[in-house]
């Protein structure tokens, strides 16, 4: 009976065993698999030179195109365009005015020439005139409920698996995983926790400016339509530095957005650690780079084959895209 159970046992425990063994079990055995292991070692063994002490050990990620999709607009997009339908009809004029016209039509082609300039002035128009606890719900209520127009999917299940088994085999060695985005920080901070275990003071984002103000008789913050911080481009080291106050260890992008964050983790006294998440897939999710109008891969990718950095290939190094459907 004693040697029944003992063969049975056996084979759960090798199969925990290697399931333990494999940090990374959605990523391929690949040489970027390897590079992310073999650096998160260096830094974690306290008998080598390279080791790094936990307080130190930051990593930020990029969030559109590098945690999630961002095909075939910046979801933030389409959540502002969900806004704008959603309140037409307290506004009218907006049937005959551009670029609000262009969404009501659903006429992606006019909007996206309009530049910038349409896309802030959308953003203005749905983001701002309401409390942070109101557009938290708002954002919260979206998240919950909107699907992408090509896969079905709620917006929040578009996440990359691979890259949340990053998140988490950073955190239990010893990491603090940050979010440095392009993206609205109050968009994401309501489901950040939730969906990528990161907390919403650990998000860090593009902003507008809030002011104070009593409310109804309550003590408020209202969003106001302007700018108060751009976190892309050579923004993203200075709201490291503003926000976080430590050089990153490791740091995650896909796009030129990301290139200065990359080169600004890299060039410590200590060593850095860069990958760059390079979309390649065009059966499962998508492929592109130089070219895009989103995501544009141009600049980082000549600077990662020039420095070294990790350039993952989606389609040879995933062997899933996105988690398995509940």
């Amino acid at each position: 009976m004693v040697k029944t159970i003992i063969r049975f046992l056996i084979p759960l425990v090798t199969a925990s065993v290697t399931v333990a063994a494999d940090p990374l079990p959605s990523w391929q055995k690949s040489a970027s698999k390897r590079s992310i292991i073999r650096f998160v070692e260096s830094v974690t063994d306290e008998d080598k030179e390279t080791f790094v002490p936990i307080a130190d050990r930051i990593a930020v990620f990029d969030n559109d195109g590098t945690l999630w999709s961002e095909k075939p607009i910046y979801f933030q997009l389409a959540f502002a365009i969900d806004r704008v339908k959603d309140l037409a009809d307290d506004h009218p004029e907006w049937k005959t005015e551009q670029p609000y016209k262009a969404v009501l039509e659903n006429d992606l082609k006019t909007l996206v020439a309009g530049g910038h300039a349409a896309l802030l002035k959308i953003m203005m128009a749905t983001h701002a005139g309401m409390t942070t606890e109101e557009f938290e719900q708002i954002t919260s209520d979206w998240i919950n409920t909107a699907r992408h127009p090509e896969t079905g999917r709620l917006y929040s299940e578009m996440v990359y698996q691979p890259m949340l088994e990053v998140l988490q085999y950073l955190r239990e060695n010893g990491f603090k995983t940050w979010i440095v985005s392009g993206g609205g920080i109050e968009f994401m901070r309501p489901w950040s926790q939730r969906v990528y275990g990161i907390p919403p003071e650990q998000v860090v984002g593009s902003s507008i400016k809030v002011k104070y103000e009593i409310r109804d008789s309550q003590p408020s913050l209202i969003r106001l339509p302007e700018i108060d911080f751009i976190d892309d481009k050579a923004g993203k080291p200075v709201a490291i530095h503003r926000f976080i106050g430590r050089r990153p260890l490791m740091a995650f992008g896909n796009s030129d957005g990301d290139l200065e964050m990359l080169q600004w983790a890299t060039s410590g006294q200590r060593p850095g650690f860069a990958l760059i998440v390079h979309h390649t897939d065009a059966a499962r999710e998508a492929a592109y780079d130089r070219d895009s109008s989103v995501g544009r891969l141009d600049k980082a990718l000549n600077e990662a084959k020039a420095k070294g950095w990790t350039v993952m290939d989606m389609k040879r190094d995933w062997k899933a895209i996105y988690p398995k459907a509940d």
